[in-house]
């Protein structure tokens, strides 16, 4: 799991309606041991809204690949920390992209990785 979430970012693979599967970079921050992320763009997201239906996901990372599954995040407390955490990894490189990042809209998608485990295969 380290390998994964020690990464700047992480590849989520979600799969679609139709069976297959289709891929988004996303910043991962880790708090506590737990893994967080977030859709940049709110719930406006296309794979954001695919994950609310069917929460079947995989995260890739350093050649690991790790299915997952995805908690929706409403501790207020929480959602500030994982700002915090998002500045305090990205903020000096990417300050602008951050502070999207943390915008109301964007926070109010975070999400903690839960129930990783090994995936045998790449998707087809």
């Amino acid at each position: 799991m380290d390998a994964v979430m020690d990464r700047t970012d992480i590849v989520l693979w979600v799969r679609r309606a139709d069976g297959r599967w289709s891929a988004r970079t996303v910043w991962v921050v880790v708090l506590d041991g737990e893994a967080y992320i977030r859709s940049a763009f709110g719930r406006r997201s296309a794979w954001y809204r695919r994950v609310l239906r069917r929460a079947e996901v995989e995260v890739e990372g350093a050649g690991v690949r790790l299915s997952a599954g995805l908690r929706p995040v409403e501790d207020p407390e929480l959602v500030r920390r994982v700002s915090d955490a998002y500045r305090a990894k990205y903020g000096l490189n990417w300050p602008g992209p951050v502070e999207s990042m943390n915008a109301p809209e964007a926070a109010a998608t975070t999400m903690r990785l839960t129930d990783l485990g090994q995936v045998a295969q790449l998707p087809a």
